[in-house]
């Protein structure tokens, strides 16, 4: 290694071509290229992912309001008022809807615009779903 390296130095041979950096360039250019929408889109995951669990909490809690009081609570601020919540810090919009006596609805909004809802009765499927 040290004797190519001397080598080099005698005759004079020094350095990368203009064409060598032009591609090592283009390269790493191509590849900022993939990562940096890749990391964008983890990001808006991770809003609907703490939207998603916000869904999930607020209904455990309506459904602990009504095994304690025997009816679904009109909004979360009574819900809040006797279960406190602390909502994540990138969802915004919590509300509750279509309350019954039978069932509720609850709905979030996360910081990348999708709302994500929750129904008591299962209409929609089990579990949280886009709304």
């Amino acid at each position: 290694m040290l004797a190519r390296i001397r080598k080099a130095q005698e005759e004079h041979e020094g350095g990368f071509t203009l064409i060598e950096l032009l591609v090592v360039i283009i390269i790493i250019g191509i590849l900022a290229a993939i990562a940096i929408p890749v990391f964008l889109n983890q990001r808006q995951k991770g809003y609907d992912a703490a939207a998603k669990s916000d869904v999930k909490n607020l209904a455990t809690l309506q459904e602990t309001y009504l095994t304690e009081n025997d009816v679904y609570a009109n909004n979360l601020a009574s819900v809040e008022a006797d279960t406190p919540f602390n909502e994540s810090a990138n969802t915004s919009g919590h509300t509750t809807t279509g309350v019954s006596s039978t069932s509720f609805t609850v709905e979030v909004t996360s910081d990348s615009g999708n709302a994500f809802c929750w129904d008591s009765t299962g209409v929609a499927g089990q579990g949280v779903y886009e709304c």
